[in-house]
């Protein structure tokens, strides 16, 4: 099966860390570490990133910082920082068989289709801000917390139990 180009995912996981983690130094080491990957693979996005005015780094000095605040940046600047915006989301082959009543017609009958959804794609990536990504990663690591905290054993219940052993 082909894959479409993880570079949107990582570029956004790469600017949410960036705010998420501020007052840490977000170097292509550190970040690369968070998604699992290469750190070259990261250099290379920030190159991406960078050049979309996405993000601020400076030579010689390890870190980047975001560009603008996340509510200004929409996920649809992400992606297209990643180069999507040269291609289509979907690509139709080419060189099909003009012979073949489906191969001299699939691209024709396919390009309305795939045009739509690119275009709904984009329109549902332009309405969600970086802002929105974080707020789900924030929420769900406060409940993450609060679950543990709930789970865990409280000092009183740790009283006890020590009490009722010693009785």
């Amino acid at each position: 099966m082909l894959k479409i180009s993880t570079r949107f995912s990582v570029g956004v996981h790469i600017l949410a860390l960036l705010e998420i983690a501020k007052e840490h130094p977000c170097t292509s080491e550190f970040i690369a570490g968070s998604v699992n990957t290469n750190p070259e693979v990261i250099r290379r996005l920030f190159g991406m990133l960078r050049k979309a005015g996405l993000v601020n780094t400076c030579a010689g000095i390890a870190g980047a910082t975001l560009a603008k605040i996340p509510e200004e940046i929409t996920l649809l600047d992400v992606y297209r920082a990643g180069g999507a915006s040269d291609r289509s989301l979907f690509d139709i082959h080419e060189n099909t068989n003009p012979l073949c009543p489906v191969g001299a017609n699939i691209q024709i009958a396919l390009s309305g289709v795939v045009r739509s959804a690119q275009q709904a794609m984009e329109e549902e990536l332009a309405s969600r801000t970086l802002a929105d990504v974080i707020g789900s990663i924030r929420a769900r690591l406060e409940r993450r917390s609060r679950l543990r905290a709930k789970n865990a054993p409280s000092e009183d219940d740790d009283a006890s139990q020590s009490a009722s052993r010693h009785d």
